[in-house]
């Protein structure tokens, strides 16, 4: 320290100072504060503006306002306004519930529907494909300026799915009169934007009609029941702990499929969901080793997280399953007596290529005679 103090000195002993000074700093300051005003008065229009209301100015009054009447009018505005929103809710589930009650299932049911992939497609002879028959399109500024038909629905089906599958088809045709209920709601509040049905057999209707396009290699990805919404509404809020199997037996594609097994399982998880993951083998490894013990919401930064973690697990040794169902068993019980999660939905989700015992003992010790855990082999 004594080497470098002698070159030290306060910065500001090298400041000029004095009237002079004082006068150029001031002398800045101004031109400065001129130029900044001008190239405002330039860009921001104000001078427009207030040309603009010396023209109203006679016209213009200052009223006294009562904040309280005013948050009650809000209050009652936004009131009515969710009242809107689930009646024409309300009005598709009964639509719904009542048209699946009266349909009958037809294995060999013969139905044309609008796909929304396929319609207004022709073939090289100028004939519309298959489920793909002519929908008219209009673009709406309501939509977004999107070409849309608000006489009719269309069905989004995966990719992966069979279009003209039993299941589909006979979904999608008693589906068919929630059009009457689509148009109906729109009809009665011209506020709403788009409505839509999500089926377990994966079939998406959505009002108003519009085309899909698929990917660049001919995919579609989207399934509405991984969506965040249906899940969320199909599902309660639940506490999981998957156990994967990493011992010997599954090396090669078998823990390729178990870990393809647990990221679908992830992207069954809500928010409201929270979960765990333990690889096992004759040891215990928790997939994110900063987590041990514990469940962490199932948003979509921890499901990322745990997925990229799934990488690093590999097969070796002997499964002890005994071991990993003691230790989600006591998790999930610790967690429970916090109060968070979902306190009375929980799961154990194994995934394995077999057990080796029925594990009587632990059930009986931790899960009888309630069953309060649900065991799920989802391999």
């Amino acid at each position: 320290m004594q080497h470098y103090s002698q070159y030290w000195c306060p910065s500001f002993s090298f400041l000029p100072s004095g009237p002079f000074f004082r006068n150029s700093v001031s002398l800045w300051a101004s031109a400065f504060g001129g130029e900044i005003k001008s190239i405002a008065a330039k860009y921001s229009g104000s001078q427009l503006l207030q040309k603009k209301y010396k023209e109203y100015e006679k016209d213009v009054a200052i009223e006294e306002i009562d904040g309280l009447q005013l948050v009650k009018k809000l209050a009652k505005n936004m009131e009515e306004m969710f009242h809107k929103k689930s009646e024409a809710v309300r009005r598709l589930v009964e639509a719904a519930e009542d048209a699946h009650l009266k349909h009958e299932f037809d294995a060999d049911l013969q139905y044309e529907y609008f796909n929304a992939v396929l319609i207004n497609e022709r073939d090289e002879e100028g004939n519309y494909l298959e489920l793909g028959k002519e929908f008219i399109l209009v673009p709406n500024d309501h939509f977004n300026n999107l070409p849309v038909n608000i006489s009719l629905s269309d069905v989004q089906v995966p990719t992966n799915m069979y279009n003209k599958d039993p299941a589909i088809v006979n979904g999608v045709y008693w589906s068919e009169s929630l059009n009457k209920v689509f148009v109906d709601n729109f009809d009665r509040d011209p506020s709403l934007i788009w409505q839509y049905f999500g089926s377990a057999k994966g079939f998406f209707r959505q009002y108003p009609g519009i085309k899909w396009e698929p990917d660049e290699n001919g995919v579609i990805a989207f399934d509405c029941r991984n969506r965040k919404w249906y899940i969320q509404a199909a599902t309660s809020p639940k506490d999981v702990v998957i156990l994967v199997d990493v011992s010997g037996s599954m090396k090669g594609l078998r823990l390729t499929i178990a870990k393809q097994t647990v990221s679908s399982i992830l992207d069954t998880l809500g928010d409201d969901d929270f979960f765990n993951i333990i690889a096992y083998n004759e040891e215990l490894h928790y997939v994110e080793p900063c987590l041990n013990g514990t469940l962490v919401q199932a948003d979509r930064a921890n499901k990322e997280h745990f997925r990229e973690h799934l990488d690093k697990l590999f097969a070796k040794g002997i499964g002890m399953l005994d071991i990993a169902l003691n230790e989600a068993f006591n998790m999930l019980s610790e967690f429970n007596h916090t109060g968070q999660g979902s306190i009375c939905s929980q799961a154990i989700m194994l995934i394995t290529d077999g057990a080796v015992d029925t594990y009587d003992t632990i059930f009986a010790k931790y899960n009888w005679p309630d069953r309060k855990v649900s065991i799920v082999d989802a391999l």
